[in-house]
């Protein structure tokens, strides 16, 4: 089982940057594709960005593309999500997961561990 942190999460002002994170424990991180997925109140979860075992393969949410960046760090355990041009609409709890699928995936499904969440609010 792989335990996952995120953190990083604030209150930033409509077009700010944000930078958060989330470090994995407990299995080899290179092991597992990565993602972000983000949930608002009173909505479902929903897909934000995805990152292939090496690193080298994203996929993204048509909603984020071109202004969120993922990015990992096989030898710190460490996926970051890098946020520019923040929009009220971000505001959410953003969670990391991790899944064995070697392909990307866009699902919460497919995706056996969570980290706790991180909170990002975004004001106009």
């Amino acid at each position: 089982q792989v335990h996952l942190v995120s953190s990083g999460g604030r209150t930033v002002h409509t077009g700010d940057s944000l930078k958060i994170s989330c470090v994995a424990s407990g299995r080899p991180f290179s092991s597992f594709s990565m993602g972000w997925f983000r949930q608002a109140p009173g909505k479902e979860r929903e897909f934000v960005a995805a990152i292939s075992r090496s690193g080298g393969t994203t996929d993204y949410a048509d909603s984020v593309k071109g202004r969120f960046t993922i990015s990992r760090d096989n030898d710190e355990n460490t996926v970051c999500l890098e946020m520019i041009s923040l929009k009220p609409e971000d505001t959410a709890v953003y969670y990391c997961a991790s899944t064995w699928y070697y392909t990307l995936q866009t699902t919460p499904e497919k995706y056996e561990a969570w980290g706790q969440g991180t909170q990002v609010t975004v004001s106009s």
